[in-house]
C-alpha cells in the first residue's frame, strides 16, 4: 500500500465545501431578518389589541355592555398580551393606546372606536 499523492489541481471534495458554504449564507440571512419578522409580528399584535380594546371601551360606553370603558379596554388589552398606556373617552368615542415589547424596541399603537357619524 502507497501514499497517495495529493493534487492541488483536483476540484474533488469542492461540492461539500461549497455547499457549507451556501448553508452557512443562508443561516446567517435568517438570524439577521429574524428581528426585523419579530418587531413586524409585534407591531400586528399591538394593533389588533389596540382595535379589540377600543371597541370594547366602545361597547361599554354605548351601553351593550356594562361596566367601566376603560377597566374593559384594559382587559381586552391583557388578554392580548399588551400594557393599556392611555384610554381616553371622548363624547361617544372611545381611543386607546396600547404597547408592547419587541426584543429591544416598544411598539406601540392606537385606535378609537365609537358610535357611527
Amino acid at each position: 500500500m502507497g501514499c497517495r499523492r495529493l493534487d492541488l489541481r483536483s476540484d474533488e471534495g469542492a461540492g461539500g465545501v461549497l455547499t457549507l458554504a451556501v448553508v452557512a449564507m443562508i443561516v446567517c440571512g435568517a438570524l439577521a431578518v429574524l428581528p426585523l419578522v419579530a418587531t413586524v409580528a409585534a407591531a400586528r399584535r399591538a394593533s389588533v389589541a389596540a382595535d379589540a380594546a377600543a371597541l370594547a371601551a366602545a361597547d361599554t360606553l354605548l351601553g351593550v355592555v356594562p361596566g367601566d370603558p376603560c377597566g374593559w379596554a384594559k382587559k381586552v388589552a391583557a388578554a392580548h398580551h399588551v400594557a393599556l398606556v392611555s384610554c381616553r373617552i371622548d363624547a361617544a368615542e372611545a381611543v386607546v393606546t396600547v404597547q408592547t415589547a419587541a426584543g429591544m424596541l416598544t411598539v406601540e399603537s392606537s385606535s378609537r372606536a365609537g358610535a357611527p357619524r
